[in-house]
């Protein structure tokens, strides 16, 4: 998933009322929500190196705990170095509580990255294998709107239990409608449906009207704050958990049909549309190719598929030569429908553009594809 969602799960589990374990335990879930992603630094190297190393060791089972503890020791570093020595008779951060929540906030990142069709590799260095939920799309904007409007509805009464604790982290006005802005251009100028702009705009306000009336209507009293928040991550829950239900059942579907057609199903990608949870991009692997089709959850027929197929990966010499090069390797670690369009150059050489149905959108850099030269 994005950044903005992974650091708002971090922001809505502190707001619910883990910031009362210690001082900076929201910074630490926020921090440790992201922490995986630290394997960004090797795209340094290249777009295909990107493409091979992300989502892979740093967002396995097995690296949560040393993830974890890096987060705690950069946070217990600011405390001692800093804080307390502006400070000093600040509360310490405990080193315990800040590895718990460094655990939760890291543990929570591959959870949410198996839920779209990117991929994951949990199981490295052990296993290899990449996961995939194919529940929701990279970017949700209901599941902003759920933990997002939590933590700002939180922020409009005092933390239960504060005590005057410093948390490390100040919700300021202008940070919130930075935010909401730049949230709103992309949903209100990206080609999304009409309704779930409207619905995304209807959100937006009913937040900002409860914000408003919360001060003044609402009698603060134990455990009011932490309200708010909570009900953010348990909508957020309760659709997720929807999403990965329904998403079982119309890959189910779709098998089925295609069965009965006469095909034989390999790999069958459900993928889930831009903010629209009734609509499913649809590519299966036959024998006969790549089977591309859309799922309509109201429409007549519900499934539509393309009569030609997309030919599978040609294995002839051209090919194989492609594919060996540094660049397609890497690139051909992460393909799951991996695609190849020969042609020649007209001086006697070969042009093959190796790319993946998913992200096929006509570059030849990154998730787009590589273009390699066959002499």
């Amino acid at each position: 998933m994005d950044p903005v969602t992974h650091t708002l799960t971090g922001a809505a589990l502190s707001r619910a009322g883990y910031h009362r374990a210690t001082p900076f335990a929201t910074v630490t879930l926020m921090l440790a929500a992201n922490a995986p992603d630290i394997d960004i630094v090797v795209g340094l190297g290249g777009p295909y190196l990107s493409v091979a190393y992300h989502r892979g060791l740093t967002h396995s089972i097995f690296a949560i705990p040393f993830l974890a503890l890096g987060v705690m020791l950069v946070v217990l570093a600011y405390d001692r170095w800093v804080r307390r020595r502006r400070r000093p008779d600040a509360e310490p951060a405990s080193p315990l509580a800040l590895f718990l929540l460094g655990l939760l906030g890291c543990a929570t990142h591959p959870l949410l990255d198996w839920l779209n069709t990117y991929g994951i590799r949990l199981l490295l260095p052990a296993k290899g294998e990449w996961y995939y939920g194919d529940t929701l799309f990279i970017v949700d904007p209901w599941v902003w709107l759920m933990l997002g409007g939590g933590v700002y509805l939180a922020g409009a009464l005092p933390l239960r239990g504060s005590g005057g604790v410093d948390d490390g982290v100040r919700w300021g006005g202008i940070g919130w409608g930075t935010l909401v802005l730049l949230a709103s251009l992309l949903i209100l100028v990206f080609p999304l449906p009409v309704l779930a702009k409207v619905i995304w705009t209807v959100g937006l306000l009913v937040i900002a009207g409860l914000r408003i009336a919360l001060p003044g209507g609402v009698r603060v009293r134990s455990g009011i704050a932490e309200g708010p928040a909570r009900w953010g991550l348990s909508a957020a829950v309760v659709y997720i958990s929807i999403m990965v239900w329904s998403s079982a059942m119309i890959e189910s579907e779709v098998r089925e049909e295609l069965v009965a057609e006469g095909f034989t199903v390999g790999d069958l990608m459900v993928a889930p549309e831009p903010a629209d949870p009734f609509r499913r991009m649809i590519i299966a692997t036959t024998r006969e190719g790549y089977l591309l089709g859309r799922y309509d959850k109201f429409g007549d027929p519900r499934i539509e598929i393309m009569d030609e197929p997309v030919p599978l990966p040609p294995m002839d010499e051209v090919a194989a030569e492609a594919a060996s090069t540094t660049d397609a390797r890497h690139f051909l670690v992460w393909a799951r429908f991996p695609v190849f369009s020969v042609r020649e150059s007209g001086d006697g050489a070969y042009l093959v553009r190796i790319s993946d149905l998913r992200f096929t959108d006509g570059s030849t850099r990154g998730l787009g594809g590589v273009l390699v030269r066959v002499e």
